[in-house]
């Protein structure tokens, strides 16, 4: 049997919405069972050197190691094609589809994407009005930004606070007597959704258009290159705060598989490493916000969230380089896409 070759003219790289990443990795056993979600940072267990369940190599979420056969070793052979075993919850089919299948990290709190953070141009900067900096500031937790002033006649919408001024301010709300009322303010990539959530993409291309036509030399420049953002936003569909991630996609396993060594070591993708590193930071942050930890200690871990995330997109953009043995730069999902050896040029 022949296949038709399938043609396609371009290949388009957009933003996707956290449902769906969550779509991409997500799949119901006959049971009822919802399975895709990866919440453990092992890969395999070395001593039988099967794949832990709900870690990074999961055979329910990924599909089996071995052709036609279970986790558990239940169901064996191609008879039981399609059954999915109730002991393990492993589908009997071939090992193939680990090459394909996804999985998905969901986060205990959001993060910035960083191409479109650091990328130039900075589509966060270009897309809230404000420079990079400060930006940055609030995204890794050294300044607040002002989300509602309020009646407060010194403060303005998107402002940016350090924290002895918003515990001045916090201070004046908490007395009895006080007349400042609907203050708001928010720090990390929390502040950055909300503020992404509440820009109106047709009002503003609207204000856009009207300022230009009155305007000229560089800030006419400026003005034209935010209008061309937020058409192209509009344009395809996508929403701003796409930009902050909710759920992070595990790619396929034997996209990124562990060897074993004639000395019985293992060989691993560098890319194991980085998801290890968000998943514990997301696991810590997770337990933290459950035991109500103090606010300084949750804020530090979500900055390390955001770190990690950071590295796994796109190691050594912002901050240290993450590095594994003998101090070699760990690759990142957009070091495998880019460049000549990348999957574009070499693959596609």
């Amino acid at each position: 049997m022949s296949k038709q070759p399938q043609r396609f003219d371009y290949v388009k790289i957009g933003l996707a919405s956290p449902e769906r990443i969550r779509q991409w990795g997500e799949r119901s056993l006959p049971n009822g069972q919802v399975v895709g979600e990866v919440t453990k940072p092992e890969t395999i267990n070395y001593r039988t050197l099967k794949p832990e369940m709900d870690g990074l190599f999961c055979e329910r979420i990924f599909g089996p190691a071995k052709d036609w056969e279970c986790h558990c070793g239940k169901y064996k052979r191609v008879r039981h094609r399609g059954i999915v075993c109730e002991r393990c919850g492993v589908e009997v089919t071939e090992s193939r589809v680990r090459r394909h299948r996804m999985g998905f990290i969901k986060l205990a709190a959001p993060v910035t994407h960083v191409w479109y953070l650091k990328g130039i141009p900075s589509y966060l900067s270009i897309l809230l009005d404000m420079p990079l900096r400060d930006v940055e500031q609030i995204v890794y937790f050294n300044a607040y930004v002002v989300l509602d002033p309020g009646n407060a006649s010194n403060l303005q919408y998107r402002q940016l606070l350090t924290e002895d001024q918003w515990l001045e301010i916090e201070e004046q709300l908490f007395v009895e007597d006080t007349e400042l009322m609907g203050v708001e303010v928010g720090i990390g990539a929390e502040a950055i959704q909300r503020l992404l959530e509440e820009v109106n993409l047709e009002e503003e291309a609207e204000k856009l258009r009207e300022e230009i036509a009155g305007s000229k030399g560089q800030k006419r420049a400026k003005l034209i290159k935010r209008l061309r953002v937020i058409d192209n936003f509009i344009a395809t569909g996508s929403r701003p705060e796409w930009m902050v991630v909710m759920v992070i996609p595990v790619i396929p396993p034997d996209l990124r598989p562990m060897v074993q060594l004639d000395g019985g070591r293992f060989a691993t993708s560098d890319l194991n490493d980085l998801y290890r590193r968000v998943i514990n930071r997301n696991n810590r942050l997770a337990r933290l916000q459950e035991i109500l930890a103090p606010e300084i200690i949750v804020r530090n871990e979500k900055r390390m969230l955001q770190e990690a995330v950071d590295a796994l997109i796109d190691n050594g953009r912002r901050g240290r380089t993450v590095v594994g043995a003998n101090n070699r730069p760990l690759k990142s999902l957009s070091d495998i896409i880019e460049g000549k050896q990348g999957r574009f040029r070499q693959n596609l």
